[in-house]
């Protein structure tokens, strides 16, 4: 079953830190990953569902001229908020799974960042939020997925499961990826028909 509020509150409530995003290289690696794969250089309105102590939200935030970061447990969004100090940036408690309507008041988004929150959705679950998703991303705007491909007991999936599920959603074009034996990065566009690469749209080709 999808990982509640309880959950995440518990192990908040354990460290600081739970998922140590703090203090080891393959976070900074991965952080890196996910930016680099980021087809356009800016954004207008981006969406970072589960946004943790806010470390990738700081860095997001030099690529958006508005980022919405949420995340469900009390601590760890007065952890992002001490973090980041960019007020183009705004703060929400708010799940994959509840009403769009709190995040989408300000219109659709251009990017839309899962960074290791899928597998906290079971399959039926994941399945409404990427509808959701496609739902709320601007045509053209970018999706990017990124997870930890190892295996966690208390997630109710995989991180490759989650990528399968994403990549048969109705309205994403996968336009680039890359994965390893710890993680799985895949880029999305929502359109119904081709999409330009990057030196496309630049006029290089």
């Amino acid at each position: 079953m999808t990982l509640g509020r309880e959950y995440f509150e518990s192990v908040y409530g354990e460290s600081a830190d739970p998922f140590r995003l703090d203090d080891n290289w393959y976070e900074e690696r991965k952080y890196a990953l996910t930016l680099a794969s980021l087809p356009k250089q800016t954004y207008r309105r981006a969406l970072e569902p589960g946004c943790s102590i806010g470390i990738l939200t700081d860095k997001l935030a030099a690529r958006c001229q508005s980022l919405v970061s949420t995340d469900i447990a009390p601590a760890a969004l007065a952890a992002a908020r001490a973090r980041v100090e960019s007020p183009h940036v705004s703060f929400l408690e708010w799940s994959l799974t509840d009403e769009w309507t709190a995040v989408s008041a300000g219109g659709d988004f251009d990017l839309i960042v899962l960074s290791e929150v899928g597998y906290y959705l079971d399959e039926a679950d994941l399945r409404a939020a990427s509808t959701g998703i496609v739902e709320h991303l601007e045509d053209g705007g970018t999706m990017i997925a990124v997870h930890w491909r190892h295996p966690v007991a208390d997630y109710p999936q995989t991180g490759d499961r989650v990528h399968a599920v994403i990549g048969e959603t109705d309205g994403l074009v996968r336009i680039a990826g890359y994965s390893d034996d710890d993680v799985i990065l895949e880029v999305f566009v929502a359109s119904t028909g081709a999409v330009d690469s990057v030196a496309g749209i630049e006029g290089l080709v």
